[in-house]
Formats: structure tokens, sequence, C-alpha cells
């Protein structure tokens, strides 16, 4: 995985802030995408990347619901067409796409990620993966904070079960953060680049690269 940031401190710094819902299997394709466009123009460019929140259905249930269910109510005879689309997406980038288990409300996910951006960039894009990962390939609900802490764990933040076991932590910040960056756009993912570079959708690698030029010249 790319990490958030190099440290040549002769590179040009690429900051990327990243609008994205964790239930959205684009952004993960759009961040594997990015990661990989990190990879290759690492040793150029000393990145910062910020993760910030987008919710897709705000009254999506906490207590979760059954993923396909849910995609039949939403989008209907087309359901089935989507969820073979997104498997040969993901299956471009080397990730088998899961419809099993539940989907419901992100927000206690975009507050852990918060929290793990509070402990450091790097932290924060791990957790993003790790997420991802476990609710688009492994049918782990994007809701259950036993979920939430085995990610936590996994990338390293500290102090997880007591920060999400109040449900009022973190939560005007990420209630400032969609205000801020999820007010005025239609769609996610949706990237900023040294703050006025703009894309939006699932970007190629090649895409990105064109981006980090352009707003670094």
């Amino acid at each position: 995985m790319a990490a958030a940031h190099s440290s040549n401190a002769e590179n040009k710094i690429v900051r990327v802030d990243i609008s994205s819902d964790t239930v959205c299997p684009w952004c993960f394709v759009g961040k594997k995408n990015l990661d990989k466009a990190i990879a290759a123009s690492n040793e150029k460019y000393n990145f910062e990347l910020r993760w910030h929140p987008f919710q897709l259905d705000s009254n999506a249930p906490k207590e979760g619901i059954d993923k396909k269910e849910y995609y039949i109510r939403k989008f209907g005879s087309r359901s089935e067409q989507m969820a073979a689309r997104m498997s040969e997406v993901f299956r471009n980038v080397g990730l088998e796409y899961s419809m099993s288990g539940l989907t419901g409300s992100t927000m206690d996910s975009h507050r852990l990620i918060y929290f793990a951006g509070q402990q450091g960039l790097d932290k924060q894009h791990a957790l993003v993966e790790e997420l991802c990962l476990g609710y688009f390939t492994k049918g782990k609900y994007i809701g259950d904070q036993n979920f939430l802490l085995e990610c936590a764990a996994k990338v390293g933040v500290e102090g997880a079960e007591d920060f999400l076991k109040n449900p009022n932590n973190g939560l005007k910040e990420v209630e400032d953060e969609l205000r801020t960056y999820s007010s005025n756009i239609g769609g996610v993912p949706y990237y900023v680049i040294n703050g006025n570079h703009k894309l939006s959708g699932a970007q190629p690698p090649e895409v990105f690269l064109r981006a980090f030029e352009v707003a670094t010249s």
C-alpha cells in the first residue's frame, strides 16, 4: 500500500483532499488507482492525503440491512447488472467484489476515520484500506463496532474503543467536514489536489499522474 507521504524534503508537496463514503465501491477503486499513481511517483513528490466524509444515504439504518435487499430497493432491476459490473471493475484492480453481508449507516466509520487522522495521515489512509477491504470483499458490516475496532487495531489506531463508545465523539467534526467538503459536490469519489485541481470519479492512475504534474507546475 502506498504511504500517505514520502519524506524527501526537496520534493514538491502534493496534497490530496479526498471526499468519499465507505460504502461507495467506486471510492475504493479510486483509492487503489490513486495508490498506484503515488507508488509510481513517490520519488518526485511528498504526498499528504486527507480523507473527508460523504454520505450517499444519510438515512441508512444504523442496525444494518441486507446488502442485496438494499440495492434491489434502491435500484430495482438494475441492481444485478450493477453488481456484475462492479465485480468486473474490482477484478481489474485485483480484488473480488462481494455482495454478502449488511450495509447501513456509515457515520461511525467516518468518526473513526477522523479519529485516525488525528494520529497521523498514514494511519488514516491505512484505516480506509482496511475498512473497504472488509466491507467490499469480506462481507463485513461497516456499522459493526467490532469490525471497526478490528480495523483500527490492524493499523495501530490507539484509543478507538473509548472513542467510538460515545456516539458524540467526533460527531461535530464529521458534520463540519460534511458541510465543508461535501455540500457542494454531487458524488464521490471527489479529489482536490493542492487546493484547486479537481477530479471526480474513480480515475485511472495516469489521470492522477497528470493531475500531480499540473498541480505542481
